[in-house]
């Protein structure tokens, strides 16, 4: 998978969180792994380290709204790419105070899933980001 400098630093931000998430090592050291494999540097590898951390820092947020937007998915149960994914996504979104177009952020992590995640990632990735996002907006508009 490649493409834009920002697309590869989401895909070693995703792939550093997935990482850490099952194989409960330091995401630092997974994330510093990843950028030299992808050969991301400057503003690209400074990107990548802005998403890990935010969503280290907010993951508890982050977490709750995964859990309400799919409730009948529980975390624990949640394909490990499904869930770093839209940990991603979710921070990018919500959380992020240079956050990407909503529209943006959703395909680059429908891509993500459908890349690294089972046939049907694509489809519940973009399902869990639609609620988040139709939320998101109904909270805009009170």
């Amino acid at each position: 998978m490649s493409g834009s400098p920002r697309r590869r630093s989401r895909i070693a931000a995703f792939q550093a969180l997935y990482e850490a998430d099952v194989s409960s090592r330091d995401v630092s050291d997974a994330l510093e792994r990843q950028l030299a494999v992808a050969g991301l540097s400057g503003e690209s590898a400074d990107f990548a380290r802005h998403l890990v951390a935010g969503v280290q820092e907010h993951l508890e947020g982050i977490d709750a709204e995964i859990t309400q937007h799919a409730p009948a998915f529980p975390l624990s149960d949640m394909a490990a790419v499904d869930r770093n994914v839209l940990r991603l996504a979710i921070f990018e979104v919500l959380f992020d105070n240079r956050a990407a177009p909503l529209r943006v952020a959703i395909n680059e992590a429908v891509d993500i899933a459908k890349g690294y995640g089972a046939e049907s990632s694509g489809r519940f990735v973009n399902g869990v980001l639609g609620a988040v996002a139709l939320a998101t907006q109904g909270a805009d508009q009170d």
